[in-house]
């Protein structure tokens, strides 16, 4: 058995195209992936075929070629823009003498240096130990027993059968570590309700701008890189909007074209926020000319976990990478908000994405008219802080005439504590 490198920087990329399979995998997008992963790519070897070689994938003259590129640039890993059956994983290992790689491989190599949250990190340890459980015949051919007789037989099937069974009993601790994870984000969401907080969820393809999105709408410090899957752990912020209304945004991990099963599910419990959102922000590169077939593979993601029914808006972020774009609302011919049009990283359309949550978000306002009597101060100061003030003035006695808008559980708190000095004129 070959030694494997510790490290794989220098890396061979294989992306095929078959007849059977109507999906032409993205060249340019696993390039990416693979650099994301730390790699150096130093060739593309592309290629048709009509199906996939069962033993081997490619086929035996792809494989020779292979074969020779991997010796002549000294290449440490052979990454694979397709999912490889742990049969054809092993036999391509053999023949190259070098780490091979299928794409559900690389993405979880990636999800593992990008995990910072012990959640985060159990999540990708599940998908992980999924993924590797159909592969550990690989890693024990040494003890494969290649004789029969008394004193002749190896201890590979007891080894394999005792590292399946520490797996699936690791598998098994990690779901019940996740379900209580669950169930804490699900009694956090349960006090949001009661609150009666909106919550807002940005999803869509990775590297689309999310994290900046996030930074720019909460001023906050969330890591934001031009690289695949740059945020991985979910972050939640409470933002208060023009009208004194209290929102919670979700930033979650972005998809990506073919995003392996097992990641899904492994990363059920982050994507409850996307599942329980108000409003899904569904974030799009503006200049990324497959931006359409981008849209349609995070809406089948959004679909294969229960979210296709939740109201979306299309941001089209990165208008500044184009040369004929303004940021704007574009609606459809009913007057429904169809578009938002700006850019995250210039803060240009940030306000007009302000007027779209204000439009969007189900919230529980009163607008009244309200006398305060002069000796109330700290009551007027206190609707002044909560609600969205649209006209004061004072009569000749030094009350105060206010006409406001503000959240029914805000002002239900104010009224019960100064019920008699607040008086509603009017209840509009």
């Amino acid at each position: 058995m070959f030694e494997r490198p510790r490290s794989g920087e220098r890396a061979i990329l294989i992306s095929f195209e078959f007849h059977s399979m109507p999906d032409t995998p993205d060249v340019q997008e696993f390039t990416s992936l693979a650099q994301s992963a730390g790699a150096l790519p130093l060739q593309v070897l592309t290629g048709k075929r009509s199906s996939p070689d069962p033993a081997h994938f490619i086929g035996k003259g792809k494989l020779e070629e292979l074969h020779a590129l991997v010796q002549d640039e000294e290449a440490d890993v052979v990454l694979f823009n397709h999912e490889l059956s742990p049969v054809q994983e092993r036999n391509i290992e053999r023949l190259l003498e070098c780490r091979v790689l299928d794409r559900t491989g690389l993405i979880l190599d990636i999800f593992a240096q990008r995990a910072r949250s012990f959640e985060g990190k159990l999540q990708v340890e599940l998908a992980q130990l999924q993924h590797l459980s159909t592969r550990l015949v690989r890693g024990w051919t040494h003890l494969e027993r290649q004789k029969g007789g008394i004193g002749l037989r190896g201890p590979g099937e007891t080894q394999l059968e005792t590292d399946r069974r520490l797996i699936g009993g690791r598998i098994q601790q990690i779901h019940r570590r996740l379900d209580k994870v669950r169930k804490q984000r699900e009694q956090n969401r349960r006090a949001r309700r009661r609150a009666e907080l909106p919550a807002v969820s940005l999803v869509g393809y990775t590297n689309a701008g999310k994290s900046t999105l996030f930074n720019a709408l909460t001023a906050s410090h969330v890591y934001a890189a031009d690289q695949l899957f740059a945020t991985l752990d979910p972050t939640l912020r409470h933002i208060q909007l023009p009208n004194k209304m209290d929102v919670v945004l979700a930033d979650t991990v972005g998809f990506v074209q073919k995003l392996p099963h097992d990641l899904v599910e492994a990363f059920r419990a982050t994507l409850d926020e996307t599942i329980q959102a108000d409003v899904l922000l569904h974030v799009v590169d503006a200049s990324d000319p497959e931006r359409q077939l981008r849209i349609a593979q995070v809406n089948e993601v959004l679909h294969s976990i229960g979210a296709d029914d939740i109201p979306q808006i299309l941001i089209y972020n990165k208008i500044d990478c184009m040369s004929d774009q303004a940021a704007e609302i574009e609606r459809d011919k009913k007057g429904q908000i169809k578009k938002v049009w700006l850019s995250a990283q210039q803060q240009q359309g940030m306000d007009l994405l302000i007027d779209v949550l204000l439009e969007t978000l189900p919230h529980h306002s009163l607008h009244h008219t309200l006398r305060i009597p002069a000796q109330a101060g700290q009551a007027r100061a206190r609707l002044h802080e909560l609600g969205r003030v649209i006209h004061e003035e004072f009569d000749d006695k030094g009350d105060c005439l206010m006409e406001i808008e503000i959240e029914q559980r805000y002002f239900a708190g104010i009224q019960a504590q100064w019920i008699d000095e607040i008086e509603v004129l009017v209840l509009n």
